[in-house]
């Protein structure tokens, strides 16, 4: 890296304020547009960068890192997840690359009990109901939904947006219990009166709603496989705001659509933007365009947190939200 401003490729719309800094900062190239770049732009801009600054609907793979210029140096990805990343190859490149962890975590985790509350409630049944002009009035049995209070709340991944899952879900009168890589410290399960199970399908068969909150990495593809969601109770719900490839969405929608469980909040899907049309028409589903991190605030904590990690790395220290370390 030289004395000068480095060369910050970005490659979506970010909010005015990020923008803004982000100019005054560096040598900035932005998206204003906001057109999600060709995999060719993609390594265009590899080729022009000294920092990339993805999101995590562009794929950096091996190729695009492959072909990157010996320029570009770090890989300063807008987001938390960095399963869009070829991390490996970028590591053998030497490229860095640094995320925004913890910023979203209670935006997130406000979206996981607002599917719940909507699924079990009923909610967006009831808003179509009115929108379409079909609404008859009250009656005794119309529109009847599902308490939570005193339900069993399975979380499947115990990290920070799971936690704060948990914390919330306390206030709404769940018994909470969590599945997770390791168990978390005994103080944590007293302070969040969580219940730990080491078998993620004994959790999946005795809970009455299941959170997904888990990363997306090659140990977590349909990690709620075809068998593990068919150990789910009849009258259970499911809610995913982590990563879609984390269940087997085929199956999922067949047992939605046979009434197999009772119900979903979707925020990310396997395929996305792609949405399976079977979702669509079925109203047992919540269905959300990924918008669980999507506040304000929030995607200007990211933006600083993006102007951080490159700036400290320009000049010459070490970015304090390296990827590597963590997934070594």
């Amino acid at each position: 890296m030289t004395t000068q401003k480095p060369v910050v490729v970005v490659t979506r719309k970010l909010p005015d304020m990020t923008e803004t800094r982000m100019m005054e900062l560096f040598d900035t190239r932005l998206n204003r547009d906001d057109v999600q770049l060709s995999q060719s732009e993609i390594v265009e801009a590899c080729q022009r960068a000294d920092v990339l600054v993805p999101t995590v609907t562009d794929r950096i793979d091996g190729s695009v890192i492959e072909q990157a210029g010996s320029q570009l140096k770090l890989i300063a990805s807008f987001g938390t997840g960095v399963d869009h990343i070829d991390l490996a190859a970028a590591r053998d490149k030497g490229i860095m690359v640094t995320n925004t962890p913890g910023v979203l975590t209670e935006d997130t985790a406000d979206m996981t009990l607002a599917l719940m509350l909507a699924v079990s409630r009923r909610v967006a049944e009831g808003e179509r109901l009115i929108r379409a002009g079909d609404w008859k009035g009250w009656g005794p049995t119309t529109m009847l939904g599902h308490r939570m209070w005193g339900k069993r709340l399975g979380i499947v991944g115990m990290g920070r947006i799971g936690s704060a899952v948990a914390r919330r879900a306390r206030g709404f009168g769940l018994s909470i219990h969590y599945h997770n890589r390791r168990r978390v410290s005994e103080e944590v399960e007293k302070d969040l009166e969580a219940t730990y199970w080491e078998s993620l399908d004994q959790l999946l068969a005795h809970m009455d709603i299941i959170s997904v909150n888990c990363p997306h990495t090659p140990g977590t593809f349909h990690l709620l496989s075809a068998r593990r969601l068919n150990l789910m109770k009849e009258t259970a719900i499911i809610v995913n705001t982590a990563r879609g490839e984390v269940i087997d969405e085929a199956e999922l929608t067949r047992m939605l659509t046979d009434n197999r469980i009772a119900g979903a909040g979707l925020d990310v899907f396997e395929h996305e933007p792609a949405i399976n049309p079977k979702l669509v028409g079925l109203d047992n589903v919540v269905l959300l365009p990924h918008m669980g991190s999507a506040t304000i605030e929030g995607r200007i904590d990211m933006g600083d947190k993006v102007i951080i990690n490159i700036k400290t790395f320009a000049d010459g220290h070490r970015p304090p939200d390296r990827v590597f370390e963590a997934m070594l």
